[in-house]
C-alpha cells in the first residue's frame, strides 16, 4: 500500500530534495541540480516567489521506504497573466509503479481542487529561470544540471493518468566551429553591427563589475520573455536573488553585455563551462569540498552551458546576436571548449531556433510539458 504524506518537517524537506540522488544513483545521465539551491527553493523565507506563490511538497512512501515525491505550486501571477486557473506539478519523480504515479498525482489533483483550480501543468517551477519539462526524447544523453533527468516510463505514466502534451521544449549540441572562414566571417558581422548600431560591449574585470548589470540582465529577461510559455515578471526580491546565483558562474569570456550609446542594456549572453561532472561527483552539494571540482570545472573544460540570452525587442532585427555569439566563441577557442548545449528552448521559438543556422547542431533531447483537465 502507498502512503502519500505532505512534508512538513526540514528533515522530510531534505528527504524530498536528496530522493533524485537515490533514484538516479546508477544512471550516469543524470546530473543533480545544487542541493541547496533545491531546498532555498521550497523556503518561503528565502523564496520570494512565495509573494505570488503557494506550495505543498509529498513524498510517497510503501512499508516505510521513499518511492515517490512531487511538488505542487500555485502561481497567482501566472494565473492572472495567463488568464488560467491553473495548479503546476513540479519535481516529480517515482519508481516505476502506477499505484505510485496515480497516488502521487491525486495529492496534487486533490490540493488543485482545493484551490479552486481547474487544470494541472507540469513539471514547471515558481519561475521560468526554474527547471522545467519532462524529458521524452534524448534519455542516453547527459543531462544539464539546470534541467530535469527522468526514466523513459515518466511520460506512460502521466499518459494513463490523462496528462497530455501542452507544450516542447527542444535542447541542441552544438559544435564549437575552429574554421577559420567562419570565425573570421562572425568577428566582421559583430564588427559591423556594433558599428552600424552604435552599440558597444561592457568591459567587465572583475565581480565588483557584475552586480550593477546582472540586475539588469534580469530586468531584460522581464521584457524579452514576456510571451514565453508560463513566465511571470520576476519582482524585484527574485531578481537580487538570481542575480547572486548567478555571478559566482560568470566569467568575462563566457558573458557578453551589450550597451547602446546610452549604456543601456539592450542584449546579453550568459554561458558557463559545464559543471555536470563535478555536481555528479559531489550530489549536487556545494558543502564540504564540493566547490572545488566546480572550480576546477570552470577553467578546465570541453563543454559549455548555455545558459540565458535575450535582446530587447527594438534591436532583435538588427543581428546582435552575432556579437553575443563571437565573444563567446573567442573564450570557447581560448579554454579550447568543442561543444555547446543548449538549455531548453520552445519548439515555437523560431527566432531562437533560426540563431544557429550558420552552426553545426544536432538537436539532443525534447522534453514536454504536460496538461491535465480537472473533473
Amino acid at each position: 500500500m502507498v502512503e502519500v504524506r505532505e512534508v512538513r518537517t526540514k528533515g522530510e524537506l531534505r528527504r524530498f530534495v536528496n530522493y533524485v540522488n537515490v533514484l538516479y544513483k546508477d544512471v550516469p545521465q543524470f546530473i543533480p541540480a545544487m542541493y541547496g539551491d533545491d531546498l532555498d527553493d521550497w523556503n518561503p523565507k528565502k523564496n520570494p516567489a512565495f509573494d505570488y506563490c503557494e506550495a505543498k511538497c509529498f513524498l510517497a512512501y510503501r512499508d516505510g521506504e521513499i518511492v515517490g515525491r512531487i511538488g505542487a505550486i500555485l502561481s497567482r501571477a501566472s494565473n492572472e497573466k495567463w488568464h488560467t486557473n491553473r495548479m503546476r506539478f513540479s519535481q516529480v519523480d517515482f519508481i516505476d509503479d502506477p499505484e505510485v504515479s496515480s497516488a502521487l498525482f491525486k495529492a496534487v489533483e486533490d490540493y488543485a481542487r482545493e484551490k479552486g483550480c481547474d487544470e494541472v501543468h507540469g513539471p514547471l517551477g515558481f519561475t521560468d529561470l526554474d527547471r522545467e519539462g519532462m524529458l521524452v526524447e534524448g534519455f542516453d544523453e547527459k543531462s544539464m544540471f539546470i534541467t530535469y533527468y527522468n526514466f523513459p516510463y515518466y511520460r506512460e505514466h502521466l499518459e494513463r493518468l490523462g496528462y497530455v502534451k501542452d507544450v516542447d521544449w527542444v535542447e541542441l549540441l552544438i559544435d564549437v566551429p575552429y574554421d577559420e572562414r567562419m570565425v573570421t566571417r562572425l568577428d566582421k558581422l559583430s564588427e559591423r553591427v556594433l558599428r552600424y548600431s552604435k552599440l558597444h560591449i561592457a568591459p567587465m574585470r572583475s565581480r565588483r563589475d557584475y552586480q550593477p548589470i546582472i540586475e539588469k540582465v534580469f530586468r531584460l529577461v522581464n521584457e524579452a520573455y514576456a510571451n514565453l510559455y508560463g513566465t511571470v515578471p520576476l519582482n524585484e526580491r527574485q531578481i537580487k536573488r538570481y542575480a547572486k546565483k548567478f555571478i559566482p558562474l560568470i566569467n568575462p569570456d563566457f558573458a557578453c553585455f551589450v550597451l547602446d550609446e546610452k549604456d543601456e542594456l539592450v542584449a546579453f549572453g550568459v554561458s558557463a563551462p559545464s559543471m555536470a561532472d563535478a555536481l555528479k561527483k559531489s550530489n549536487g552539494r556545494l558543502f564540504p569540498l564540493g566547490w572545488i571540482g566546480v572550480l576546477k570545472a570552470l577553467k578546465v573544460n570541453d563543454t559549455l552551458d548555455l545558459f540565458l540570452v535575450a535582446v530587447t525587442p527594438e534591436y532583435r532585427d538588427k543581428a546582435v546576436n552575432a556579437v553575443l555569439m563571437n565573444h563567446i566563441l573567442k573564450g570557447c577557442h581560448k579554454l579550447g571548449i568543442k561543444h555547446a548545449e543548449t538549455g531548453p528552448q520552445l519548439e515555437t521559438n523560431e527566432k531562437v531556433q533560426h540563431q544557429w543556422m550558420f552552426f553545426n547542431t544536432r538537436q539532443h533531447k525534447r522534453r514536454r510539458c504536460f496538461v491535465k483537465q480537472l473533473g
